[in-house]
């Protein structure tokens, strides 16, 4: 009798741990596995995820809002415990929510702000997207010393990041008599797209003193296209820090660049999302900071957003 009370025994104490030690399953929905960002952001979550004790199941939508959307029904079919989401389109996450609501859990934006309110078990974790645009182009400006023609490459327009960087970007030139806005367009994030954009622009003879990227892959793209046509006159600004972002930096090519912290992002949705599913207190929005990057300070950066 006295061995079945200790094996009793054991056998509780052996279910109370497994229980304890309950590994949750975390769907982690990105928008575009190509984009250099988004790249460094999925190989930071891996690590913070195992950091944590917890399975992350990642997704690609490629672009694809409609795709994406399918991924995280997916996600809630397989039963995961919660869902972190880097959206497509930043306009069009209302589905997700509702899926997630419908499926009582956490849903937990990470880098790009969903416009709408989050409440109950949602929560967003990265930057103020107009915060970047208005460093960006305050820093640019100075070293355009305050005057000259600006062009803007966008990031995709269905994103709440390229709006509202490049509405930050003309509030500041704005505010010089001297600067106005010559050309506006969107390269889609991409460093193939931007060379395209800014050769067109260069072979329509438009007059550009600088060139302000919603991120540094644009801001590449059109450092290759200047290249190409030999014009080392105009100064070219991008936004996330980047490692090529940092090269070009330490090239003396791209003049300044926006630190977004991809890292912080990563680590932070992860927390936010276990302390969501241990019921701890959350905050619905996480922010990051940025920091001004420039070929003075570019190499305490190095490793921050290394993928």
């Amino acid at each position: 009798m006295k061995n079945i009370k200790v094996l009793l025994l054991m056998f509780c104490s052996l279910f109370m741990f497994q229980a304890q030690a309950k590994s949750y399953q975390v769907g982690v929905a990105l928008a575009n596995f190509d984009l250099n960002f988004v790249s460094i952001l999925r190989t930071q979550m891996i690590a913070e995820l195992k950091n944590q004790g917890m399975n992350g199941q990642f997704s690609d939508a490629k672009g694809d809002v409609a795709l994406q959307i399918q991924q995280v029904d997916d996600f809630i079919n397989q039963g995961v415990d919660a869902i972190i989401l880097n959206p497509v389109d930043t306009q069009g996450v209302k589905p997700a929510i509702d899926a997630a609501k419908r499926a009582g859990i956490p849903l937990i934006f990470v880098n790009r702000k969903p416009e709408v309110k989050l409440e109950g078990m949602q929560a967003y974790v990265g930057s103020d997207s107009a915060l970047s645009g208005k460093m960006q182009m305050e820093e640019l400006a100075k070293k355009m010393n305050y005057k000259g023609n600006v062009a803007i490459l966008m990031g995709a327009l269905s994103t709440e990041e390229a709006r509202e960087r490049t509405r930050a970007v003309e509030e500041v030139i704005a505010k010089h008599k001297d600067m106005k806005v010559i050309e506006k367009q969107s390269a889609k994030w991409q460093r193939n797209e931007a060379v395209d954009v800014t050769a067109s622009w260069l072979l329509n003879g438009t007059a550009i003193d600088g060139i302000a990227a919603n991120n540094d892959e644009m801001a590449i793209g059109a450092i290759m296209a200047l290249n190409q046509a030999k014009r080392s006159n105009i100064v070219v600004a991008g936004i996330d820090g980047t490692p090529d972002g940092l090269q070009f930096i330490k090239n003396g090519e791209m003049a300044v660049t926006i630190f977004q912290d991809a890292k912080g992002q990563a680590i932070g949705s992860v927390k936010v999302t276990k302390a969501m599913l241990e019921k701890q207190p959350t905050e619905a929005y996480n922010w990051i900071p940025y920091e001004v990057v420039t070929k003075q300070n570019y190499a305490s950066f190095a490793e921050k957003n290394a993928k």
